[in-house]
């Protein structure tokens, strides 16, 4: 039976839509956990269950120094998408995700649409520097307030992952996911590949870091690098076409083929 709704009136608004109590520091935790599920139910009903992520720069300009890396990633998103739409119908298509911003963000949403596919952005609320782009499909805008949300969502969604030259928070995102998988936290692989090796190789000493004894030589296998989107492609490809089974939180709970989250991974 259906729950009956009690009336509300202006003085006396139901509690989930009281935008004032909303906003304070007590309803932390429902925003926290809207975060979690309104994604949830959405890709369930778009029937996205993996996504190849793309990390990179917002402040990179296409007509910049670093502008080959938005025409790479722009290519390289369109040959995933022309690649995965190739393949049969259901949990083994793959939809181009990127945090939904500009720079590296728009040329990965803007290739996934050149190629007829639809496209992910995950974009965070900032005072001033992100706004979503125009290539992202508008059933798969998300706006989170939250960072660390976003970047489960990120998690839990990728199969594959492109992090393109960026700054702080290209590291963050990039620093994330190699953690969770140096621990073994994830219930699945993650193909991760770094684009720009002169790039990555300047900013980070990875070879002072296994002589320093911070990280093992073998963690260097936890990623490969790629100069050209379609040795990129290539890597991608392989790594996730050998997996191309539904991970555990997305496999189908009904005859309609949707796309429900089943577990934690903790």
């Amino acid at each position: 039976m259906k729950e009956a709704t009690p009336p509300a009136t202006a003085h006396n608004p139901l509690a989930y839509k009281n935008e004032e109590f909303m906003a304070t520091d007590d309803a932390r935790p429902l925003r926290i956990l809207a975060e979690y599920i309104e994604p949830m139910h959405r890709f369930a009903r778009q029937g996205v269950s993996g996504t190849i992520v793309f990390f990179g720069s917002a402040r990179l300009d296409p007509k910049g120094p670093l502008g080959r890396y938005y025409d790479d990633a722009r290519t390289l998103a369109r040959l995933v998408t022309s690649w995965s739409s190739g393949l049969p119908a259901g949990p083994g298509r793959l939809v181009v995700c990127s945090g939904g911003g500009g720079g590296i963000m728009e040329a990965a949403n803007r290739g996934a649409a050149e190629a007829g596919g639809r496209t992910v952005g995950l974009n965070i609320s900032l005072p001033e520097e992100q706004h979503t782009n125009n290539f992202v499909t508008p059933e798969l805008s998300f706006e989170f307030r939250y960072f660390f949300m976003r970047k489960l969502w990120f998690a839990h969604m990728a199969r594959a992952i492109a992090v393109f030259p960026g700054g702080f928070g290209t590291l963050d995102e990039m620093s994330e996911i190699l953690t969770l998988a140096q621990t073994h936290k994830l219930d699945r692989r993650i193909t991760v590949l770094l684009y720009g090796e002169s790039y990555w190789k300047e900013i980070i000493n990875f070879d002072a870091l296994i002589r320093y004894g911070m990280i093992g030589k073998d963690d260097l296998d936890l990623f490969h690098f790629a100069d050209d989107p379609q040795t990129a492609l290539a890597l991608l490809t392989e790594g996730v076409s050998s997996e191309l089974q539904t991970p555990a939180f997305a496999r189908s709970r009904t005859s309609h083929k949707t796309w429900l989250y089943q577990r934690s991974g903790d």
